[in-house]
């Protein structure tokens, strides 16, 4: 699996971005249809989110895009359990980057929008994955279903949420969406905070192409929402911890095109 790497000269970083045009969609293809064919087999779950981590890693490398992150927050992952993944959004890059660093010992599912879930082209592999459907227009179900969903994990196994519930349009962190905690609450999970610093930088709103450079990953402990508390309180926390964060390594990206 790639990792970090030298950022190679201009015309290389244009010969491997040719190079994806042909690879991309072979690898999409294998991802969309191997649920057809095992997709009911016992531990199929666990294989196809490492394959899908292994296609992350490799669509940030051919874009030469490095996802910085320590090892105290690799191993941080590596043993965690009974958490809800609670991050912030900035853009489309966020999923991939994330995958790229969550080791094979976590396993993950996402919380996705139900259009997504229902795409022609991505619903059976998104069935097969277990991602978990959310229904904007229906606020109150779609929080019910994924406390059911969630409740129903083993303890390794975590939902990864947008707090933000969309990219955000804000140089900082914008006010979050309460979801997260309530599951938490529901489920007696604690919030695992991931803060991503810079893919916005890399790819903005209306970019169709990512620019090469780095993404920061930071990982903060779990925070275990306090029932003395509102929901609003323990969102209040989880947001300024996420925020410090944010602000802390802003200025940490950087650009090579």
């Amino acid at each position: 699996m790639p990792t970090a790497h030298p950022i190679p000269a201009a015309p290389l970083r244009v010969l491997k971005r040719l190079a994806l045009i042909f690879v991309g969609p072979l690898i999409f293809l294998f991802l969309a249809v191997a649920p057809s064919f095992c997709g009911q087999r016992r531990g199929f779950r666990g294989w196809y989110w490492r394959r899908v981590s292994r296609a992350c890693s490799w669509l940030l490398w051919f874009l030469d895009i490095r996802v910085i992150i320590s090892d105290s927050a690799r191993a941080a992952l590596a043993q965690d359990e009974n958490s809800v993944i609670a991050v912030n959004h900035r853009s489309h890059l966020d999923g991939f980057a994330m995958l790229h660093v969550i080791p094979d010992q976590k396993w993950v599912t996402f919380g996705a929008k139900k259009e997504l879930c229902r795409a022609t082209l991505l619903k059976r592999g998104f069935l097969g994955a277990g991602l978990l459907e959310i229904d904007r227009e229906n606020g109150r179900h779609a929080l019910d279903s994924l406390t059911e969903a969630v409740g129903a994990m083993p303890p390794r196994r975590s939902p990864i949420l947008f707090v933000e519930g969309t990219r955000s349009r804000t140089p900082g962190l914008p006010p979050f969406k309460p979801g997260a905690v309530l599951i938490a609450q529901a489920t007696q999970r604690a919030v695992r905070p991931f803060v991503i610093i810079g893919s916005d930088k890399l790819l903005p709103r209306g970019a169709f192409l990512p620019k090469a450079g780095s993404i920061t990953i930071d990982i903060l402990d779990q925070i275990t929402p306090d029932p003395s508390q509102s929901t609003d309180d323990n969102l209040a926390t989880l947001r300024h911890a996420m925020a410090a964060s944010y602000d802390a390594a802003s200025g940490e990206t950087t650009l090579f095109d």
